[in-house]
């Protein structure tokens, strides 16, 4: 029998182990928060919005924690074709405990990678106004992490190939991050895009990390933590179906 800490242990392993990895995944964070904001900064305070470094270091921490979060999909395809989710598979033990374990790993690599953008975000020059508001924070992090790495782990169980999960989570990511208002005020946007920020995921998980953080929140924190709440409680449904019905 295997428990589910025994995966989610393992999934940290992996994490810790694949150092290149790890810096890798920092790279582009970084580049959005330095270069777009001290490179945009001027003009952002000449529109009268303030810092922007303020605004926009949660929506790269919310990138942080989506693109680990979803890519962790990833080693499901490989587990599948080196045969370890095989060996994990016929055990005795219920087919959810295997995805919650998995799903529980995945996140918790998305969540140490947005904390260490955090880090580095504050020492970039981000102040947080709201220290009682980190826990609100951490909270919102770790719902975006359970709903991507759900996600993404409902792909990966009917996707047999690395190309096509690549494919298909570049066709989702980019889109989901850069509607999602965390490069821009959702303030005064066209009614479509209004629309599709608004249906957007990321959007409640990065406007509740920004009003806990910041207090400069769009649709409120309770909207937040309700809508993103739901959608996890679905796509970790969702998800832990689609595993139950993987064929080797």
């Amino acid at each position: 029998m295997i428990p589910i800490y025994v995966l989610w242990i393992r999934q940290l392993k992996r994490y810790v182990r694949s150092r290149p990895r790890v810096i890798a995944s920092l790279g582009q964070p970084l580049l959005f928060l330095l270069a777009l904001g001290f490179g945009l900064g001027p003009v952002f305070r000449k529109a009268g919005q303030g810092s922007y470094l303020q605004f926009l270091a949660p929506g790269v921490v919310g990138m942080a924690v989506l693109f680990t979060a979803m890519f962790s999909g990833i080693e499901l395809i490989w587990d599948r074709q080196f045969g370890f989710l095989k060996e994990t598979l016929v055990a005795p033990v219920p087919r959810i405990q295997i995805m919650i374990g998995r799903t529980l790993g995945g996140a918790t690599v998305a969540i140490v990678q947005g904390l260490i953008v955090i880090i580095i975000a504050v020492v970039a020059g981000f102040r947080v106004t709201h220290y009682g508001g980190l826990a609100w924070a951490l909270v919102f992090m770790t719902l975006i992490a359970l709903t991507f790495t759900a996600l993404g782990t409902a792909l990966a169980s009917v996707l047999a190939d690395f190309q096509g999960f690549q494919l298909i989570m570049n066709l989702l990511v980019m889109p989901v991050f850069f509607l999602s208002g965390a490069l821009f005020p959702l303030v005064g946007l066209p009614k479509v895009l209004d629309v599709i920020a608004t249906l957007d995921p990321l959007s409640y998980g990065v406007d509740g990390m920004r009003a806990a953080l910041t207090g400069d929140g769009h649709f409120g924190i309770g909207t937040d933590l309700v809508v993103l709440s739901g959608l996890c409680l679905v796509l970790l449904a969702v998800g832990g179906w689609l595993f139950s019905r993987i064929q080797l």
